[in-house]
């Protein structure tokens, strides 16, 4: 399981509507290609039906192949549908993925086993296999229901919190920062991995 994120980085409104955009069109690449994608955590962009950011688990034999192809500064050729006479087309977001944290983070991690809670019915898990997961050390700490069994909360708690020691390392990192851009404040505008056109977010 690695974990991918998608960012609007600091674009405009535009930028958070083709992460939307990629959202579903990763999903269909994810059914053809037979890869589990499961959203863990979406932030909101500032119109309807756009997104920040997204970051989502994927699961599978082909899992690191379709991460590979979201890797990097990504482009939407598109006119504006909010600024019809804005004469900017291209329109730039990113794409990140985080790799599986190093065997000897588990042993920083302290886990909790919790009853899953959320909407009544057949589709909540009765049983204690939700956890909290909080790494020692840093204090960081996530809560992780959505698998049905306590092992893979477990594995994808570890994933997260690994992903978060990588952003706090690179935040903190003040060599690092000036060295590399921050994934979620710039996204390079250029030279882009993938190139899409179009409301219907075809690829180029």
């Amino acid at each position: 399981m690695i974990l991918l994120q998608l960012s609007a980085a600091q674009g405009p409104d535009e930028c958070a509507l083709a992460v939307a955009k990629a959202l579903h069109r990763l999903l269909d690449e994810a059914a053809t290609l037979d890869v589990q994608a499961q959203v863990l955590e979406r932030e909101e962009g500032a119109r309807r039906g756009t997104l920040a950011s997204v970051l989502l688990a994927l699961d599978g034999a082909r899992a690191d192949e379709l991460a590979g192809h979201w890797e990097g500064s990504l482009q939407w050729t598109c006119p504006s549908p909010y600024r019809p006479n804005h004469g900017r087309k291209n329109w730039f977001f990113g794409g990140a993925q985080f790799a599986a944290p190093p065997a000897s983070l588990e042993g920083e991690i302290r886990f909790e086993a919790l009853r899953s809670s959320g909407p009544g019915g057949q589709h909540v898990n009765t049983t204690d296999s939700a956890v909290r997961a909080t790494h020692l050390a840093s204090g960081i700490s996530v809560k992780v229901q959505s698998e049905r069994s306590q092992h893979a909360n477990k594995r994808l708690a570890t994933l997260l919190i690994g992903q978060r020691l990588a952003q706090r390392a690179e935040q903190a990192d003040d060599a690092l920062r000036a060295e590399r851009r921050l994934f979620h404040h710039r996204v390079e505008r250029g030279n882009p991995v993938r190139c899409f056109r179009g409301e219907r977010f075809e690829p180029v």
